[in-house]
């Protein structure tokens, strides 16, 4: 009896506190209200007080890639031929970090060729989109939709002018050029471009962040794709030109401003650094946001955040 009292007392116990759903539901029938719902919630879109910052944000693009372009013409840029390093001196570094193709040896010594505005500020793209909510680009419609930068389609989402000239810009250089004549500008004229230029970086990665905590995007796990929207898109580009994922379906996740706007970092030479930065000091050089580095040589002021990274007060590496 006692053990008839038990069983029962589990089994309720188990059942007690949980849902039973049926299995008949009529997906054909949901599927209106589902549609339905999204409709209604793209009317609360673009934000009506996010259009100031998006124009903003367009404004700063065009203003860092003008001062970034016109810093390029005094500073030589000298980028790896063989990966996506970039170093901003007289002459590239001797560090070996170089990761090269993938049928190269890794950890080689760079092979430099001149840089160029897009070594410096990676451009990023994306799938322009007809409006925010429409339907999932399929793997066969990868064809049927421009390619733009992934911070413009943001900026058009967010209800910047469509017919903005940036919007179909396939390069930076043809979007904004730099200063005729830079080589013959003052140390002081270089300068405030710098500061110009370093502000503008600076409010711009701060605006995008800002967009993406009301505009979603989306960025793949194993690759660099963003696709800028409430939901990734089906094109199978995913490791395309790799051998590990064939099938290419991309994983996503939620995008940061690192995944538009990547900083890319770069080894800084200090003063107490010899001209030429030496694989055994590496463990002492600093590093520094490619950009930062830039407007740094040119006299500008570097905010305090990067003072730590930048090895600034740091020792020199000892003499072999």
């Amino acid at each position: 009896m006692a053990l008839r009292k038990k069983l029962c007392f589990d089994v309720l116990g188990e059942t007690i506190g949980r849902r039973f759903y049926s299995s008949k539901l009529d997906l054909k029938k949901l599927r209106p209200m589902i549609l339905k719902r999204i409709e209604n919630r793209a009317k609360a879109y673009p934000v009506r007080n996010m259009v100031p910052l998006a124009e903003q944000v367009l404004q700063t693009r065009a203003l860092l890639i003008q001062g970034v372009s016109t810093l390029i013409n005094v500073f030589p840029v000298h980028a790896c031929k063989f990966c996506p390093e970039v170093f901003i001196g007289e002459e590239g570094h001797l560090i070996q970090t170089c990761c090269g193709y993938r049928r190269r040896s890794k950890n080689r010594v760079h092979e430099w060729v001149s840089g160029g505005l897009n070594d410096i500020l990676t451009l990023v793209e994306t799938f322009h989109l007809h409006h925010m909510f429409q339907r999932v680009i399929k793997h066969e419609q990868r064809f049927d939709f421009d390619r733009v930068p992934a911070v413009v389609e943001l900026c058009w989402q967010a209800g910047a002018d469509p017919n903005d000239e940036n919007l179909y810009s396939r390069t930076q250089e043809e979007s904004v050029g730099g200063v005729i004549g830079a080589e013959s500008l003052s140390p002081e004229e270089l300068r405030m471009i710098a500061n110009g230029t370093l502000k503008a970086w600076e409010m711009f990665r701060s605006g995008v962040d800002r967009l993406l905590l009301v505009y979603p995007a989306k960025v793949c796990k194993d690759c660099s794709e963003v696709h800028v929207g409430p939901s990734g898109h089906r094109a199978r580009l995913c490791g395309v030109f790799k051998y590990e994922s064939w099938r290419g379906a991309h994983f996503w996740k939620k995008a940061t401003v690192d995944d538009l706007v990547p900083q890319k970092m770069v080894w800084r030479r200090r003063p107490q650094d010899p001209p030429v930065l030496l694989n055994e000091g590496r463990d002492f050089y600093g590093h520094a946001p490619v950009v930062v580095d830039l407007c740094s040589q040119a006299g500008a002021i570097v905010p305090k955040k990067y003072h730590c990274m930048m090895k600034c007060q740091g020792l020199s590496a000892p003499r072999v």
